[in-house]
Parts: structure tokens; sequence; C-alpha cells
């Protein structure tokens, strides 16, 4: 109830301070927001340049093996997810040592900073988003309809990721080594998330360590709506949503829990 209520009497505030935030990010270059954009497409262009050109590899499974370019677009669904995740959980830990004047001086509802961080972070994945359709439709002269369930897909990780900066913003404060730590899993967990590959090409001994991964089961789902047409796991949706509340619950009350001790430290 207070998590609810928090973010609803905040809500305007989030707003703003999520847009500065991204407009910010690109203040007094000159091409600006419009980078949000070319970012993606850059990095579309090389994924599929590489690896059809130079890799020649193929996906393989669910009809999707002859297509060229066909490798780079799931791919690029893969780091689209990972994105969303590591881009929050890397900025986390340093959330509260960066706004330091908001713990000392001012009476600021700190705990909307992660939140403020997953909606800059989602606007970079709307536009990732908005680029993959477009290469998609370029690449196949179509687009499933099961695309529209992607925010459907998205929204456990987004529950997930932002209970888990709730509690990586507190430790931080307290273990100023959590921010280089977080740097070294989320790229570790780059190469065990099937980014560069499907779940089907790992070894049956080591693929349940894989499933365990919680990137595993969203990008899986999101590669079913947006590339293979498929409807997503409902049930398993169900469950990942009823776990990821409850994570994000844990991380809320640990944040208003430590949040007490955040200005003696600092």
């Amino acid at each position: 109830m207070a998590l609810a209520g928090s973010l609803w009497r905040n809500r305007y505030l989030i707003a703003r301070l999520t847009r500065r935030e991204v407009v910010g990010r690109y203040k007094g270059s000159a091409l600006g927001l419009a980078w949000s954009f070319f970012n993606p497409v850059f990095m579309l262009t090389v994924y599929t340049f590489v690896f059809s050109e130079i890799f020649k590899a193929r996906w393989g499974g669910n009809g999707g093996g002859d297509s060229k370019t066909q490798f780079a677009v799931v791919l690029f669904v893969g780091m689209i997810v990972l994105s969303l995740f590591s881009e929050v959980v890397n900025r986390a830990p340093s959330l509260i040592l960066g706004n330091v004047n908001y713990v000392k001086k001012v009476v600021f509802p700190l705990e909307i900073l992660p939140v403020i961080a997953m909606g800059a972070t989602l606007f970079h994945t709307l536009v990732s988003l908005g680029v993959l359709g477009l290469a998609y439709f370029a690449f196949n002269g179509y687009l499933h309809w099961t695309a529209i369930f992607t925010p459907i897909v998205l929204l456990p990780l987004v529950i997930l990721t932002t209970g888990l900066a709730w509690m990586l913003a507190s430790l931080g404060v307290f273990l100023r080594d959590v921010g280089q730590t977080i740097g070294i899993l989320t790229t570790v967990l780059m190469f065990l998330s099937p980014v560069f590959y499907p779940v089907t090409a790992v070894p049956e001994r080591f693929r349940a360590f894989i499933l365990a991964n919680p990137l595993t089961f969203i990008i899986e789902q999101a590669r079913e709506v947006l590339i293979w047409g498929h409807v997503p796991d409902w049930q398993g949706l169900a469950v990942y949503t009823a776990s990821a509340c409850v994570a994000a619950w844990v991380g809320y009350a640990w944040f208003q829990k430590t949040r007490k001790g955040f200005a003696d430290v600092l």
C-alpha cells in the first residue's frame, strides 16, 4: 500500500524528472534527443553486418534459420531485454550517492529515484523496439500481430528490476564495492543469457543454470511475440509477475527500512 501510494502521489514528479533525465543525457550534443534513435540503428546495422556477412551465423529452429539477417534481429531482441535490466541495475548503486543533496538538504521522496532511472531506460527501450520493428518490416515485409503483447512480456522484468534497484541503491550507500561488483555480474549475465544463442544450443547438463537466469524467460518470450509470431506463455508470465511483485516489495521495504541511515553515512 505504501509503495503504490508513494508512486501515485509522486507521479507528476516522476514524469518530470524522467523527462529531465532523458533530455539531460544528450544535452549539449548537436543531434540532441535524436541520438536515442541513431544509437540502436547503428548497433543493429553492426550486428547485421557482422553476423550475416562475416560470421554467416544462423539461429536455427522456429523457421528462422534461412534469412541472412535473422540472426542479427533475433540477437537484437536479446540485447534490448538485457539492456533494460543491466542499465538500471548498473546505475542503482550510485543513485543515492549521486544525489546527496536530496538526502541532506531537501525533504525528497528518495524511493522514486530508482523509478526515474527505470523510466529513462524504458524510453530508450521503446525507441530500440521501434527500430527493431522497422528493421523487421524492412527485412521481411510484415510484422507479427503478436507484437502487441510486448509490453505485457516486459512488465514482469520491469517490476523485478525496479525491486532490485531499490535494494542496490540502498546497499550502494553502505557498501561502495557494490557498484563494481554489479558491473562484473551483469557482464557475466550477458553470456549466461540466451542473447547470442538459443537455449536449445546449451548442453543438457548446463541448461538448468541458463533457465534459472531471470532474463532467460523474458528474452525467450520477447522473441516469441516479436520474431516467431507466437502468443506468450500466459501461465509462465503470471508466475513470473507474482514473483517479481514479491521481489519489488522486498526491495522497497529494505530501502525504506535503511533510508534512515543514509544521512549518517553520507
